[in-house]
């Protein structure tokens, strides 16, 4: 379709004139499914108005319509060795009818050399980091740091298929006032920095994950009752609140000389290992590790010395009045002197440009804070605004299990992460017969990704796992199938009598367009469209299969070169979402 658009518009300028074709937009479709032809156009209508809006009403002394104008661009597109034939029908419209000399050629090019083929350089020689996952130290993972892992896996894979640099970093908040509600109430019943160390003391070596998770379960549940206690009782709010101080000091001093210090590293130590052992099951690495308690400083300095111009001490805190430019007002330093979340993000921004000088910072989140990054992007835009325009913010909805409510880490109401992981790999095991960790987590990031980035996500646990319908399980299953189909080849020759069928052509088509989903998947940074391609050309494969012999067949050596682009096309499409290609199934 692109290369149809290229010539129509080269077609344009040449028949009309710079002014006409700068008036217009060519656009090129599929034809709808019945016709004879394989691509459309109404752009010979849409010339038409644009002439009469240039009161050009006559064309060689006939008056301008939307046929006489097609039959023209047929004419100076046949004289330029068109690869499609080409009909003017109804009241207009340019069919275009590929042939097979056409496809034959395009086969062949993307076999010679595949990755020249689809290459793109949207992000050639520049540095992006990609900050996504920054769950908290003290909490128990949910299904929302699974999404958003899985998904800004995949937006790094994108920009690194496009040439860029990518640095994968995570942030986390290990100091806060989450984490002193969580220490008070561990304190209340009796927990020690022993309890919950990853240390074994008698083997002198680091603990199971199966402990290590349970011991990250005993801290989730502190949390939940030290979020009540502050919120109930006046007495242990006011407890947290200066435990929150004494933390910030052990954390920025690298204090050990208490039974608060002690525990405090402890937690923080079992925090980051559990984070490691989950990120290593899913297959995601990150480059770097942002703790709040490194970058706090950095945005303390930066908000301290942008007062009184950028913000403003108000009742013994500072703030930024977002009122005055259509936000609201956020606190960047409370009353006790201490930062908040914003000053936090201010630093990590400055943080990150120190250590990167990034060209793009991808940040995704939720959507719950979209107004807050507008307020500390804004604030930070009046002094550093280039790293402010350098920055793109990236959301999403919520994750929820058919009928499930919004989870809540302080109602303790969530879904976990690894619950999600160790039910698909029980379903995948009873569908397929044989556990399988890498059919799993197609399933799960197939049915993450399969949706464009922004609104809520349902996630059905049955569907994903299903080896029929849109699923990653499904899409393993085709390459799978292609997979077969090459090793069970007698090597025939090649039969110069070959004339593509409808099965072969429509499969063909299919694959031709996967380096515009790519390029426009790069472009928009959404994973969802080589997803849906993938899931579509799948389906045309299946259509293919189940209609055209291809080992043994007169024209073997031909439509095996299609099943192997088909596989090239859908291992790669698949590696760009974290997914990976068995041997068998």
């Amino acid at each position: 379709m692109n290369e149809i658009r290229e010539q129509i518009e080269q077609a344009i300028l040449k028949l009309f004139g710079e002014g006409v074709a700068a008036e217009i937009v060519t656009e090129v479709t599929v034809a709808p499914e019945g016709q004879d032809a394989d691509y459309a156009s109404n752009i010979a209508m849409k010339l038409v108005g644009v002439l009469k809006k240039e009161e050009k009403l006559e064309i060689d002394g006939q008056p301008a319509n939307p046929r006489l104008v097609g039959e023209m661009i047929k004419a100076e597109l046949e004289s330029a060795a068109f690869p499609f034939e080409i009909e003017v029908a109804g009241p207009g419209f340019l069919n275009f009818i590929s042939r097979d000399g056409y496809w034959k050629e395009k086969l062949a090019e993307m076999l010679a050399d595949f990755d020249k083929n689809i290459s793109c350089d949207e992000y050639s020689g520049k540095t992006v980091i990609c900050e996504f996952s920054d769950p908290n130290p003290f909490k128990v993972l949910h299904v929302g740091h699974l999404y958003t892992s899985v998904v800004g896996d995949a937006i790094s894979r994108l920009v690194e298929f496009a040439g860029g640099k990518v640095v994968r970093a995570n942030f986390g908040g290990d100091v806060g006032l989450h984490v002193a509600k969580t220490l008070y109430a561990m304190q209340e019943k009796g927990i020690t920095a022993k309890d919950i160390t990853v240390r074994d003391d008698d083997a002198d070596e680091t603990i199971s994950t199966d402990e290590i998770a349970r011991r990250i379960e005993i801290i989730a549940k502190c949390y939940v009752e030290g979020t009540r206690a502050y919120e109930d009782n006046e007495n242990a709010k006011i407890k947290i609140t200066e435990m929150n101080r004494v933390i910030y000091a052990i954390s920025e001093n690298n204090l050990h000389d208490s039974e608060l210090a002690e525990l405090y590293w402890a937690g923080r130590e079992l925090s980051y290992r559990y984070f490691a052992d989950f990120y290593a099951k899913l297959g995601v690495k990150f480059d770097k590790y942002y703790p709040e308690s490194t970058v706090a400083q950095k945005g303390l300095d930066e908000v301290k010395k942008h007062i009184p111009e950028v913000y403003e001490e108000s009742n013994g805190a500072v703030v930024f009045i977002g009122e005055r430019y259509g936000l609201h007002t956020r606190v960047f330093i409370n009353q006790e002197g201490l930062p908040t979340y914003e000053t936090k993000d201010v630093g990590l921004l400055f943080t990150k440009w120190e250590d990167y000088k990034f060209d793009t910072s991808v940040v995704i989140t939720g959507n719950d804070i979209i107004d807050y990054m507008k307020v500390v992007l804004k604030s930070v835009s009046m002094y550093a605004p280039e790293l402010v325009e350098r920055t793109k913010h990236i959301t999403h909805g919520n994750v929820k299990l058919p009928g499930n409510e919004k989870m809540s880490s302080r109602k303790g109401n969530f879904i976990k992460a690894v619950e999600v992981l160790d039910t698909v790999e029980k379903l995948v095991e009873e569908t397929t017969g044989k556990p399988s960790d890498m059919t799993a987590l197609a399933a799960i990031k197939y049915a993450f990704l399969k949706y464009k980035i922004g609104g809520n996500i349902e996630f059905d646990i049955e569907k994903s796992v299903s080896t029929t319908g849109n699923s990653g399980v499904y899409l393993q299953y085709s390459a799978v199938r292609a997979k077969k189909i090459i090793q069970n080849g007698t090597n025939q020759p090649e039969n110069s009598e070959w004339k593509l069928n409808e099965y072969e052509k429509g499969l063909m088509q299919k694959l031709a367009q996967y380096k515009a989903v790519l390029e426009e998947a790069v472009v928009e940074l959404s994973p969802h469209k080589i997803a849906n391609y993938l899931y579509e050309v799948a389906q045309e494969f299946s259509r293919f299969y189940e209609h055209v012999k291809v080992a043994g067949s007169d024209f073997e050596a031909e439509r095996m070169k299609i099943v192997q682009a088909y596989l090239l096309v859908m291992t790669h499409g698949l590696e760009l979402l974290g997914i990976k290609v068995p041997e068998e199934m």
